[in-house]
């Protein structure tokens, strides 16, 4: 089955990225044709004024070549904005077929983004160099990858099976994905959203209300005025006198209005980048509650966002013609150009950016979003788990790591009840903390809503609690031991808000054998007398003597066999208790003692 469906993505990803490259050749090409004619047009505007300068052909010659240069200039941005987005094609499908490969550790491993004291983050591998997160990532916004981890991080489990039918459908759109991360990959604002959102948020307007008649008014009274001054039925003196009123109205928030210009084009500039992701949400229609939900922040009083931002972009565009010499001339002066399209602009502030913040968030949900439909697309042998309400917490056949080679992958089932405790016992690298960490990964997937490497899941959804590693500080001079205790009372508070599944692997090691021999058995009680469920992964097979006194604990185990005088696993999870340990044989082994 891996065979297969490794197969078929890679074929996928391959064709792809074949079809953008043969895409990328042929805009290249037109690239060097656009650069030669727009070299011999500009040369032969130059040689037509120096021979035919005093010409009347000159005036013909001229505007037209002009005007030839400056459609090529922009159909050579417009095809070099193309090549970077084939580029950026490309680049997707390389990075797939080097992930199906096991080679992702290039990518963003997340490392910002955990939390120490985190109720699972750090034990699981979530983040750092080789962690799921490194495996996952695919954003291409800042905001996004804060998102998915946000989705990594979450330790309260809703909604899922709204989640699953929200990746099904993104899974479904491969080609759709890319396109948006493409898009999206073009997009480095000089401004990042958050400032732009917090800026909008918190203009104050300056101008005052009057301008959006006034304005238009006092045009039509500029226009009166010259016409009666021209025809002499007024002094023209009359003109320069409202002429120089109107330099002073504009000229009384001219300082206001260059500052709100120069804030206004940056807020543009990022707004312009994520206007064309803002297009390809729009075109695409989706079919799932929570992708529907996202796609309407987009919407505006039954308006798209793109075309409530195409009027934020004219009026920009004519705000910026304040510094052109005939407006500067006449416009102030007669029109009020300024006051009156930094009214407009401020109007549009004032309506709209209030809700900046929300496309910019469903922009960097969608980028997220699209991580976890295309982890579903490249692993089809993975399940939905079903979402239950029964005794069961989580049942399965063929449970694995997801980050482990499928050709290397040792798959087991697993089920446990509500309630119920494990007690995992085996010999040094028999698998234990490996099974540990895959069963815990498969309830952080399963809460987010995506699907897990195991056949025929069914899970009652519950919070995740773990302790496997504990680290000293000398910075807060806390020891290891100490450190751990402070984890296992965070545990033990945490189980009185609800239903939790508890991992532990080998707890108390900093204390003597006696000591922690005892202490786990009281902390275990604890956790089945508060009613949780988990696994507890011990050397100490004197822990497994609760479950002949506490029904609701069991013995399970992973063997170590040595043959032929080598040591051999088969990393099978087995009811009972470990017999075989290794430690002994492995000093011998290894040349450490005789």
């Amino acid at each position: 089955m891996a065979k297969n469906y490794m197969e078929q993505q890679l074929e996928f990803y391959t064709s792809q990225r074949n079809k953008y490259r043969q895409q990328l050749q042929q805009v290249k090409k037109r690239l060097a044709l656009l650069a030669t004619l727009r070299l011999f047009v500009f040369l032969g505007l130059v040689g037509s004024i120096y021979l035919l300068w005093g010409s009347v052909w000159l005036w013909g010659l001229v505007p037209l070549g002009l005007s030839l240069f400056l459609v090529l200039v922009a159909r050579f941005a417009n095809l070099k904005s193309e090549k970077g987005y084939l580029e950026r094609l490309i680049q997707i499908n390389e990075t797939e077929l080097s992930v199906l490969e096991r080679k992702f550790h290039h990518l963003p491993n997340g490392k910002e983004f955990l939390e120490p004291e985190h109720p699972f983050a750090q034990d699981l591998d979530l983040f750092g160099r080789g962690s799921f997160y490194q495996y996952l990532n695919r954003t291409a916004l800042d905001q996004g990858s804060g998102i998915l981890a946000g989705l990594l991080l979450s330790d309260r489990p809703k909604n899922i099976p709204q989640k699953q039918e929200a990746i099904k459908e993104l899974a479904q759109l491969p080609e759709w994905r890319q396109r948006f991360w493409a898009l999206a990959g073009g997009t480095r604002p000089e401004v990042s959203h958050s400032v732009v959102s917090n800026w909008l948020k918190g203009h104050k307007p300056f101008l005052p209300k009057w301008i959006k008649f006034g304005a238009p008014v006092f045009t039509l009274i500029s226009i009166l005025i010259v016409v009666f001054g021209v025809m002499g039925q007024i002094p023209e003196v009359l003109i320069l006198y409202w002429y120089l009123f109107g330099l002073l109205l504009v000229g009384s928030k001219a300082k206001k209005i260059v500052a709100f210009s120069t804030a206004i084009s940056k807020v543009q500039d990022t707004i312009d980048q994520y206007q064309r992701l803002i297009l390809e949400l729009e075109q695409q229609t989706f079919q799932s509650d929570v992708l529907k939900e996202q796609q309407e922040k987009l919407l505006l009083d039954g308006q798209k966002t793109s075309k409530v931002l195409k009027r934020f972009t004219q009026h920009m565009a004519m705000l910026d013609q304040q510094n052109n010499l005939l407006v500067l001339m006449l416009g102030q002066g007669f029109m009020l150009w300024s006051l009156y399209f930094a009214y407009q602009v401020e109007d549009w502030v004032a309506k709209y950016g209030h809700r900046v913040e929300g496309w910019f968030e469903a922009i960097a949900f969608f980028d997220a979003y699209n991580c976890l439909g295309n982890y579903a697309f490249n692993h089809p042998d993975h399940t939905f788990p079903k979402i239950v309400d029964d005794k069961g917490v989580l049942r399965a056949r063929a449970v694995g790591h997801p980050l482990i080679a499928p050709i290397k992958n040792v798959l087991n089932d697993f089920s446990i009840d509500k309630g119920r405790f494990c007690i995992v016992t085996g010999a040094n690298m028999a698998g234990k903390s490996t099974f540990l960490r895959a069963v815990g990964l498969q309830i952080v997937m399963a809460n987010m809503g995506l699907p897990v490497l195991g056949k025929d899941v069914k899970y009652a959804p519950v919070r995740l609690l773990t302790s496997m590693r504990s680290s000293d500080s000398l910075t807060d001079e806390t020891s290891y031991f100490y450190a751990e205790l402070k984890r296992l009372k965070f545990i033990v508070e945490e189980l009185e808000k609800g239903d939790c599944f508890v991992i532990l692997d080998e707890i108390l090691k900093g204390t003597n054998s006696v000591d922690k021999a005892e202490g786990s058995k009281k902390f275990v009680e604890r956790l089945v007398r508060a009613g949780a469920t988990g696994l507890i992964a011990t050397h100490d097979l004197s822990l497994c003597t609760l479950a002949d006194v506490l029904p609701h604990v069991e013995n399970r185990y992973f063997d170590a066999q040595i043959k032929n005088d080598e040591l051999y696993f088969d990393y099978k999870f087995k009811e009972g208790i470990c017999q075989n340990m290794n430690a002994s044989f492995l000093l011998k082994h290894m040349g450490i003692v005789d």
